[in-house]
């Protein structure tokens, strides 16, 4: 039992550190919801805004090198509109991150959707 424990207060650890990141590359209203008692598929939703394909692209970047280095691989990558500029969701597991521009934030409002999930608030942490 007690590994089990562990092992998801690594996935917290990572899931917090990659929120952390999304930050630093100038993701706006970084969000991180804690989904692991309302399904059995994942364990968190890091939630991000971005203002355009390049920043994106650069922050696919920052979450594929963190990866490489703690234990986590991509299982999938989806855009949700053809060009991919609304929408994009990469999938490591125990950690979703969804990279979403301002109008597809508010039009699906994850964070409505998720509201039983626990907010962790990253900033005092």
């Amino acid at each position: 039992m007690s590994d089990i424990v562990e092992n998801t207060k690594s996935v917290q650890e990572k899931a917090i550190e990659i929120a952390r990141l999304m930050e630093d590359g100038k993701g706006r209203n970084v969000v991180l919801i804690d989904v692991s008692k309302l399904n059995s598929w994942t364990d968190y939703f890091v939630i991000v805004t971005v203002n355009s394909s390049a920043h994106w692209q650069g922050l696919f970047k920052d979450v594929k090198d963190y990866i490489k280095k703690n234990d986590l691989e991509i299982h999938l990558t989806n855009r949700k509109t053809p060009d991919g500029d609304d929408w994009n969701l990469i999938d490591l597991g125990p950690i979703v991150v969804h990279l979403m521009s301002e109008d597809a934030r508010v039009f699906y409002d994850l964070e409505k959707l998720w509201h039983a999930g626990k907010i962790i608030e990253i900033s005092q942490l």
